[in-house]
């Protein structure tokens, strides 16, 4: 049976695309993080000013895990607002960049932060092909 009145699809361009996939990439940063505070033991290591495997929260380990989610966060506006030559080529070094940071992360990770990390990384390597695949205007 055919639909005789589909749906009209949107098409959006490259950069919405790109701003989309790096807003659903820094919501599971987001969550995932989010999550780890439920692990038994997790607050008390917090309250004694500890983060997990990074060690003690010195002002130095915060300010490279703030710069860390600076990155990913202004890439939702990059990818909108620099010119598409840069945008393609930042957003495919920041996509493969981050996909090694969440694969490495996810070393003897819980179920929860695999899931996490998987779709991350999947859709970091969408940032990498949906810049790699971006349309070229035609010329006149």
């Amino acid at each position: 049976m055919t639909d005789r009145n589909p749906l009209e699809a949107f098409k959006a361009p490259t950069q919405l695309k790109l701003t989309a996939l790096w807003v659903a990439t820094m919501f599971c940063y987001v969550y995932g993080d989010y999550f780890a505070l439920y692990r038994p033991g997790r607050m008390e290591a917090m309250n004694k000013g500890m983060m997990g495997p990074l060690g003690e929260a010195t002002p130095t380990v915060l300010l490279a895990v703030s710069a860390s989610m600076i990155v990913p966060s202004l890439m939702v506006m990059l990818s909108l607002a620099l010119k598409p030559v840069v945008g393609r080529w930042l957003n495919v070094a920041v996509g493969l960049a981050y996909t090694a940071i969440v694969i490495l992360t996810m070393k003897n990770a819980q179920p929860y932060y695999l899931l996490f990390g998987t779709v991350d990384a999947a859709l970091t390597l969408a940032v990498v092909w949906t810049a790699l695949r971006w349309p070229r205007t035609a010329l006149a």
